[in-house]
């Protein structure tokens, strides 16, 4: 298994023989206004996309975990095929649908696509009344033959979903949203350092790798405030930060 992020929650995997693209927002750097309600005015993307090698436009899958701005972008519909497999959450399918998607399978529980299967999970993307507007989320679990059980959690806050996912499936490669999004009301939306802790202590042996960060105006965990704060946590080394562009590669248990 090949994993890259692309930028923010934007990644490539290459697994059980296929390409698959997760969570594309496109658009150029400063494309969209900052996020209402939220510390700062700043423009997004608050970054290019990296030059890599990746033709990240022809994927052989697409997943859509939901259709917040950051996750799915208008340039990402115009770009993208439109016969091209997606996957989605039940209730985001018209979306995809009216953009002129024409392979769109929301995905209930479970679902296999050639030689992966692929199992989707809940979350909460935020605490409270905030927790609520922001919506369903999902995260997806990939399996295959010779591969490592991969857990794409999402965004989702550490809560009981993300550690039910973790108990029932055992992933050896987890991908948590961190970044600590948040509006000026409220707790963050997306994992803090606390979080990314949680999880790492809760799947000791799993490769965690951390992304969601440095992208967009109201992320204000950066990729060293986390590793700062992981630090301190006595968990130095033992969760992967990437940069944009930046990839890693898993084998699969023996």
């Amino acid at each position: 298994m090949k994993i890259q992020l692309i930028r923010h929650a934007t990644l490539w995997l290459e697994y059980g023989g296929m390409n698959i693209l997760v969570d594309p927002m496109l658009m150029d750097a400063e494309s969209m206004p900052a996020f209402q309600n939220t510390p700062n005015e700043l423009r997004n993307p608050r970054v290019d996309l990296p030059e890599t090698e990746t033709d990240y436009l022809n994927p052989d899958l697409l997943i859509v975990t939901h259709t917040h701005a950051d996750h799915w972008d208008e340039a990402a519909a115009s770009q993208l095929r439109k016969d091209i497999p997606l996957l989605c959450q039940p209730g985001d399918e018209p979306i995809f649908i009216k953009a002129g998607f024409t392979n769109v399978t929301p995905v209930d529980a479970k679902h296999e696509h050639h030689s992966v299967r692929f199992a989707r999970t809940s979350g909460q993307h935020g605490t409270g009344e905030i927790g609520k507007r922001m919506g369903s989320v999902s995260g997806f679990v990939l399996e295959a033959d010779g591969e490592p059980l991969t857990y794409i959690a999402g965004d989702t806050i550490w809560c009981e979903e993300p550690a039910a996912a973790i108990k029932q499936y055992n992933p050896e490669v987890i991908v948590v949203n961190a970044g600590g999004a948040r509006f000026l009301q409220g707790d963050p939306i997306t994992m803090d350092g606390p979080d990314v802790a949680a999880v790492k202590r809760a799947a000791p042996s799993a490769h965690l790798i951390a992304v969601h960060m440095d992208a967009i105006n109201h992320c204000m965990t950066t990729r060293a405030d986390l590793a700062a704060y992981l630090a301190a946590e006595d968990l130095k080394g033992q969760v992967l930060i990437p940069l944009d562009g930046e990839s890693f590669e898993f084998e699969g248990r023996a």
